[in-house]
């Protein structure tokens, strides 16, 4: 596959982007996850995707990989100024537009594309994510407290998603490979050696891995943007979720597809929060309108 890499303006920062495919195709912009580099979108979903006949984008996010670094203390950034990164990427691509899929985050920040942008998105595709104005905030604190679920919310992250929270592992490959098993969910196999060579690689590129942490903190920040309705999003879209996300249950997903007109829900079967079991980046490939 022809690949090339090329950085990207985004205000001060400079973003690492890199385009697969040829550049007269149309362009799918791939959006990574919270703390999640560009190279977390599997090559096996890359490929597919050129195979259908675009050309695709990944990119480090701010705080991540390549990408430069923020003291978040200092100049604290929201969701909203991640989302407004993705804008920059296809500027600095000279896109007009692209379809655009994001993962977790990466799908909230694609949403916010979707209601603020519409000129830029041709069309959404949101894998295991959930509504952008959700505040996890009341039903993380509930579940942490033993309390039973508000009907009214949307449901909290799945308890071993919790306990694994709770052990409080050191960060490194170890203990993200650990977590990428629960990501992967109980049903599908998790192909760990696909995992550990990823998380292995981002660990060797990332300028700062500590840095990437800021993307938790930037979640809790007010983003006014993200609470304008999602019936206002006119691109077609497709959302995409496990029935054993730990992290979003399905009632999330089941709720983003009805919170957006004419949005398609694909539930896939055994799939967790992650691409990390055998066959199911290209069966994911498969879904991401183009």
């Amino acid at each position: 596959m022809r690949a090339e890499e090329r950085y990207v303006a985004a205000g001060p920062l400079r973003l690492w982007t890199e385009r697969t495919g040829e550049p007269d195709l149309p362009a799918v912009l791939l959006v990574a996850g919270s703390a999640a580099q560009g190279i977390s979108w599997p090559e096996l979903l890359v490929a597919r995707l050129v195979e259908r006949g675009v050309q695709v984008l990944r990119f480090d996010q701010r705080d991540t990989g390549r990408s430069s670094t923020v003291d978040f203390a200092a100049d604290p950034y929201t969701i909203e100024d991640m989302a407004r990164d993705c804008l920059a990427v296809l500027d600095g691509w000279d896109l007009d537009s692209a379809a655009v899929a994001g993962a977790s985050l990466g799908g909230m920040l694609a949403q916010w594309m979707g209601v603020h942008a519409p000129e830029r998105v041709r069309s959404l595709t949101l894998v295991s994510t959930s509504p952008m104005g959700h505040d996890p905030r009341a039903s993380r604190a509930r579940a942490r407290a033993g309390l039973p679920p508000d009907p009214d919310d949307l449901p909290p992250p799945a308890p071993e998603f919790l306990a694994h929270l709770a052990k409080g592992l050191p960060p490194g490959v170890e203990s993200d490979v650990e977590l990428f098993r629960v990501f992967t969910g109980p049903v599908r196999p998790y192909d760990e050696a696909a995992a550990r060579d990823m998380l292995e690689r981002s660990l060797a590129r990332a300028g700062d891995p500590a840095a990437a942490a800021n993307h938790h903190q930037a979640v809790w920040l007010d983003a006014p943007g993200l609470l304008a309705p999602l019936s206002s999003i006119t691109a077609p879209t497709a959302v995409v979720h496990g029935d054993e996300d730990p992290v979003y249950p399905l009632r999330h997903g089941e709720a983003l597809a009805a919170a957006i007109p004419g949005a398609v829900l694909h539930v896939v079967p055994g799939m967790g929060h992650v691409l990390t079991s055998p066959g199911l980046p290209e069966e994911v490939g498969d879904l991401i309108l183009v």
